[in-house]
């Protein structure tokens, strides 16, 4: 008998993969209810579905694959206890994170917000988002800040330092860790009046890992104080229905979309597939998602007629593969469509998609873009869009 699947229907390059091996439903996420799943054997979800026992009580549910980096949407002491399986996909779409955080970054150095080159940044929480952001900006010689509790107490290096530190130093500091609600690496309003009072730099705060880690109310009196310079937020309380006055005071503001490039999901629909594949013997252990759409033009040139200087050259370069103001824009002039902006996201690929001619740039540019993963070439003749 075929096993019997609940996805939701928002998650991209997955329709037909598994209808052929599996009786397949596809729903919203929103949609999904403890009627629907109550005769599943299996869930591929994203963060909208709350999988905890509201949901899953009387169920027949068994795996369940979410298709996020993240898992807070599930609960995992009541999937242990009733023998419930489940897997995330960490690492799926840091790329894209990396590539929004740059975005977001360059605009504001373009706007005169920040002078980047000078800037100090802190990075709190090192998994596979922090890794890459450290090294877009290690790449660009931005001076890096790292905070990570638990991997300080694991690895017992001097590669790390204390919060209070970064509270202290920092001009632009982004948080990527999980959202731990309790415990001692508790991550619930982790900026916190507390946190804002402490700050010296006035920092920009970035937030693109789960909207608790900001307290709303936190943040909005640090911007009322001038605490803080800036603030760029792509993760909020209450999704969908987000602080209206916080969104008005954002220089960047967008419906949690950070990790949506093509490349990201496309990596988590990989990995939720081969999962259930596994789970079930379906046949589909190494199956991938093949020929991701790609933009019209992805051939980068030197813009040295503008009389550019090296790092402009970078940071416009960088801004060609991701408009962030179009994202803020959208979400700023129409923020009832929040869900719908989610779930329609357009086509964005990451770094990797770009092509730079190798003879018109600087070599100490070129070795930046080539850290970033920008494909590089050698003539006109060489460019395969």
């Amino acid at each position: 008998m075929k096993p019997c699947i609940i996805i939701d229907s928002n998650i991209p390059f997955i329709k037909g993969v598994l209808d052929h091996v599996a009786e397949v439903r596809y729903l919203n996420g929103s949609d999904i209810s403890a009627e629907s799943v109550k005769h599943a054997d299996a869930l591929i979800i994203r963060t909208r579905t709350r999988c905890n026992e509201a949901l899953l009580k009387g169920s027949s549910v068994k795996y369940i694959a979410t298709a996020t980096i993240g898992f807070d949407h599930i609960d995992t002491d009541y999937c242990r206890q009733h023998n419930i399986a489940w897997t995330n996909a960490p690492g799926c779409n840091a790329g894209s994170v990396q590539q929004y955080i740059a975005a977001a970054l360059c605009y504001l150095h373009g706007q005169g917000t920040i002078n980047l080159p000078a800037a100090t940044v802190g990075i709190v929480g090192m998994g596979h988002v922090g890794k890459l952001v450290a090294s877009f900006c290690e790449s660009i010689g931005v001076k890096v800040l790292l905070n990570d509790p638990p991997r300080q107490r694991a690895e017992k290096g001097n590669d790390f330092v204390s919060l209070q530190n970064i509270m202290k130093q920092c001009d632009i500091i982004t948080f990527h860790t999980p959202l731990n609600k309790n415990g001692e690496d508790k991550t619930l309003h982790l900026a916190n009046d507390r946190f804002f009072a402490s700050l010296q730099q006035k920092p920009i705060i970035i937030n693109a890992a789960r909207g608790e880690i900001c307290d709303t109310q936190a943040l909005k009196k640090a911007h009322k104080k001038e605490l803080i310079s800036g603030i760029i937020l792509d993760c909020w309380e209450q999704e969908p229905n987000i602080d209206m006055e916080l969104l008005n005071i954002c220089d960047i503001a967008t419906p949690h979309i950070a990790g949506y490039s093509a490349d990201g999901k496309a990596n988590a629909t990989t990995a939720c597939v081969q999962y259930i594949s596994r789970c079930f013997n379906l046949g589909l252990n190494n199956w991938q998602v093949q020929n991701i759409p790609c933009p019209e033009n992805t051939f980068i040139d030197s813009q040295k007629k503008n009389n550019l200087n090296p790092f402009d050259e970078l940071v416009n370069a960088i801004l060609y593969t991701y408009h962030i103001e179009t994202d803020s824009a959208k979400l700023k002039n129409t923020p009832q469509q929040f869900e719908f902006f989610r779930n329609n996201y357009p086509l964005r690929r990451e770094f990797s998609s770009y092509t730079i001619n190798k003879g018109k740039w600087d070599e100490e540019v070129l070795k930046q873009f080539k850290t970033l993963g920008f494909q590089i070439v050698d003539g006109l003749e060489n460019i395969r869009n």
